[in-house]
Formats: structure tokens, sequence, C-alpha cells
């Protein structure tokens, strides 16, 4: 038995390393996994914990009593009590442990040479320095700057830097989109390297490397597995709202490790923590290729939900999107909703255009955010899902409906920042199209401005 068993240890420590796992998530004999837990090889920790306050997953943190539930367990024959919260990631009850390799494990991988060959600017350099000494120091390090600015460049020398310390590094963002658009760009910069590329149905799911691009979502698999925790987007949505996402992140990372929040639109809570000294902060104030943000235009266009009602959008919506179909420039156009988002994209393909729309759940998201950035596509209507990360040449930005709740400043920033990315075409028009302004709308087309001149001094300095 012992023989048989230790046959799969390798296997074992591969797939357990540095994660949290239940036992039906491993395609090996209980028999092979229990003797790895006699003999002190894999931890087995109960998941649903009483304590003082009441129940906790130690899977998500999940503490909410209205989260919790029993059911009728083939296991234990009893009623067993398990988390709905993270119920989509396998069902983790009171008789079902979650299990993590205590054996030892190697985090040993060739040194790693940076194949990237690009410029930083000199917002850039300095960030990406104050990068490496947070890592070295072990630190946490805010790094806030505008979009298009050049986020991804910045952290490959602190990648770099970390790897041939033979330290183990996480990018985790909210989005898949963003995952997929920064995973191509760490393999040209890192050629050869060993990557994992995790999101919901990715075939590299669980895979533990010496860098990992995960959502995060994803790290909830994962128990003190990275020494460097680098989180793009830190104030976007779910992730800022999810205790459940944040405790993901806190369980992921060693508890001596650096940790990087990348953001161009931090939220309230970390300005203060900035400018009282609390968070080391490093800000980049322009884009790199040093042309300024692409400044909104507010335009009324009346009553537009009594308008698609009738089957209808506003005529000064209409001739906007002509004039650059005319041009050959795609249109990002945001919408509040799903409904409104089928509404808007039937009538833009009645009206002739090449249009479809995107939304969290659309099976076929990643296909048509493809077709757009191939310019195949005149319109891409799309909820707030699109608003970081997504970068399109040519790309030109409108929001129907800018005066929806949904539609707050940080997210209007984001979106607006979508245009004028690419180096070869640094401008855009943003338009907001709006049936009464807010005070969203008028702070995000303050914060642009305002960060224009920032960067315009800036420039000036340098």
């Amino acid at each position: 038995m012992e023989h048989e068993a230790s046959a799969y240890t390798g296997n074992l420590q591969a797939l357990l390393e540095a994660r949290q796992l239940l036992k039906s998530e491993l395609p090996f004999p209980d028999s092979a996994v229990e003797w790895h837990i006699q003999n002190g090889l894999i931890k087995a920790e109960t998941p649903i914990q009483k304590t003082a306050k009441g129940l906790i997953c130690m899977r998500c943190g999940q503490r909410d009593p209205s989260r919790f539930a029993q059911y009728p367990c083939l296991i234990c024959q009893k009623d067993c009590v398990y988390c709905r919260s993270c119920v989509m990631m396998g069902r983790v009850s009171e008789c079902t442990p979650l299990l993590t390799w205590t054996g030892g494990g190697s985090s040993a991988w060739p040194p790693v040479s940076m194949t990237w060959k690009g410029v930083l600017s000199a917002g850039q350099e300095k960030a990406a320095r104050m990068i490496v000494d947070a890592i070295r120091q072990k630190e946490q390090l805010l790094v806030w700057a505008v979009c298009g600015s050049g986020k991804t460049e910045i952290l490959f020398q602190g990648i770099e830097f970390a790897l041939n310390k033979g330290l183990r590094v996480c990018i985790a963002t909210p989005r898949t989109d963003v995952v997929l658009e920064l995973a191509p760009r760490l393999q040209t910069a890192f050629k050869g390297l060993d990557i994992a590329v995790l999101y919901g149905g990715s075939p590299d799911r669980g895979k533990l490397a010496p860098l990992v691009i995960s959502t995060t979502h994803q790290l909830l698999r994962y128990k003190k597995a990275f020494d460097v925790i680098i989180i793009d987007e830190v104030d976007a949505f779910p992730f800022s709202l999810d205790q459940k996402l944040q405790y993901a992140v806190q369980k992921a990372r060693k508890p001596q490790s650096a940790r990087i929040y990348l953001t161009a639109t931090p939220s309230e809570e970390m300005k203060r923590s900035a400018e009282n000294g609390k968070l080391r902060t490093v800000q980049i104030l322009s884009r790199y290729h040093r042309k300024p943000l692409s400044e909104p235009v507010m335009r009324w266009c009346g009553n537009w939900k009594r308008g698609l009602d009738k089957g209808k959008l506003p005529p000064v919506i209409m001739q906007w999107l002509f004039k650059h179909k005319e041009l050959q420039q795609p249109v990002f156009l945001f919408v509040p909703s799903i409904p409104i988002l089928k509404s808007v994209s039937f009538l833009l393909k009645k009206a002739q255009f090449q249009a479809e729309s995107v939304y969290a759940d659309d099976p076929g998201r990643n296909e048509k955010v493809g077709l757009f950035r191939e310019e195949k596509l005149d319109v891409l209507v799309t909820t707030t899902i699109l608003e970081r990360g997504v970068t399109v040449r040519k790309v030109q930005v409108g929001v129907l409906g800018a005066e929806s709740a949904v539609f707050s400043e940080s997210a209007l920033v984001q979106i607006a920042g979508r245009a004028g990315r690419h180096p070869q075409f640094p401008w855009g028009d943003v338009c907001f199209f709006h049936f009464g302004k807010t005070k969203s709308l008028n702070a995000a087309c303050r914060h642009i401005r305002d960060m224009n001149k920032l960067a315009k001094k800036e420039i000036l300095v340098d």
C-alpha cells in the first residue's frame, strides 16, 4: 500500500503545493490521498469552522450567516452545513476537508531574462524603480497612473528582479478581459518563461508557475503561494466591493510579501492613506506617448429611454456613429444595463452597422472582443465590463445614458481612458450622451482636465 500510494507523491505535490483543493478536485485514488494525509504530507483542514462570532468559510472567508445553508449529506449521513458564497467552485461543507500540501516544495526555476527591449518614460522609470524597491523591502506600494500610462511595462523590471530572487509573482485583476489582455504582453516580455493564465474555464486553472496572471476569483484556490502580489485595477468592481475577493488575495499571499496596487482611479480611502503617508505612492501623470488624455464632451440626447421603447436611438447618437463609421473608426458604446444593450445592438444592426454586444456572462464575449480588435466591427456595445484594460487601435468612445447611477466618476474616467491609447493614434473622440448632468459626470470631466494640466506641467519640467 505504501509503495502504491507514494507513487502519487510527485503528482499530488504538483497539484496541492500552495493551493487549497477539495478531494473531489484530485484525480487520484482516495486511498493514496489518505496515506499522504496520515503521513503528514497533506494537511486536511475543516472548511466550515465555528467561532465565537459564528461560522466562517476557510476557503472564501465568508461570515454572513445568510450565506450558509444545510443539505442532506450522503457522506456523513446528516444535514451538513455548506457555504453558498463559493459553491460555484465546488461545494465545501463540514465533512469535505480542504487539502493543502505540507511536504515541502521547491521554487527553483532557471534564471529569468526580460526580452522586452522598449524604453520607459521618466515617470515610468521612476515607478519601475520604486516597484523593485517595494519587492526588495516586502512593502506595499500604490502606483497611481493615468489610463494609458503603460502600467504593464513598469512591472517588467520588478517581475524580473523577483523571479531571479526565487520569489513567486502573481498579477491579479478583477476582470477576465484584463487577464486576456495582459497574458500575451507578459509572454512576449518574458519569452520562454512558464506563465500560468487563470480565469473561469482556463486550461491553466489551478496551475502554479513562477509568474501567475489571474482573476481575483481564481485566487480562492491558493494559500500562502505568492511572494509578490500585484493587484491591477484595485478599485474595480467586483474586487472593490467583494470582501470574499479581498480575503482571497490576503490568503494567497505569504505573510511576508510585497503588494503592489495599480490604478488610475484610487478610492478615497487609498487617497487619504497616500496623503497621510500611510501608503507609499508613486504617480504617473502622463501617458507613455506623452499626448494628453482625451477630454470628454457632454451632449444632451433627450429622453433616450422613451425613444428606445419606440424603437429609436437619439438622432444625435446616430449622427455621431455614422460619422465614425465613414471614417472607419471603431466605436465602443457603453450602456447602463443588459436589456438596454440588447435593444441598442438590435437597432444598430437594423441600421446596417456591423455591431455586436458583450456583457459579463456573454459566452461569446472573447470572440466578439477579438473581432473588434481586428476592426471587423463598426460598434461594440458593452456594459461597464469593458471599462478597463482593453486597448483597441483608433477606437472612439461613447456612453449612452451617462447620467445613470452605474456610471460613477471612476467608471467614466476609465471608460474615457479607452480612447487615444495607441501610440499611432494618440487621440480619440469621447462623448457622454446624457438626459441630465450628474455630479459623477461633472467630476469625471474635471478629473481628466486636472490630470492633463498636471501632466503638462510635468512634461514642461522634464
